[in-house]
């Protein structure tokens, strides 16, 4: 059902930045929700693509499947830092996609909360 949702969204919408990366913003009750997908493609098919990348990984992988005693001289963090920093982690936005981002988030934000009516006297009280 999620997946039928999102597949609506983009047919019915443009995205809000369509490049270098296309994201979709779609309002939910609470706030937005800013839709990565193609992003987190594009990073995973970097790690699929790149056998010391890809190795790193499957290392993280199999240090998180261990239930052995903790390595603190390789924490898995550094290994989480070193993926990162070969892969990429930041989305970049240009020029008048900076604009066009913002002006999609506001007008995609909840409303803000109506100050309460004060309820009315009873007739007679000051």
């Amino acid at each position: 059902m999620n997946r039928l949702r999102l597949i609506l969204h983009r047919l019915l919408r443009r995205p809000a930045i369509t490049g270098p990366t296309r994201i979709y913003v779609r309002r939910i009750p609470t706030g937005a929700v800013l839709d990565l997908e193609h992003f987190l493609t594009d990073r995973l098919t970097a790690i699929a693509d790149d056998p010391d990348l890809l190795a790193l990984l499957l290392e993280i992988a199999d240090q998180r499947g261990t239930t052995g005693e903790y390595d603190g001289w390789a924490p898995e963090q550094l290994l989480m830092e070193r993926l990162l920093s070969g892969v990429g982690y930041e989305v970049p936005v240009y020029g008048d996609a900076v604009a066009a981002l913002a002006d999609r988030l506001r007008a995609v934000a909840p409303a803000a909360p109506v100050a309460s009516i004060p309820a009315q006297r009873e007739a007679g009280a000051a």
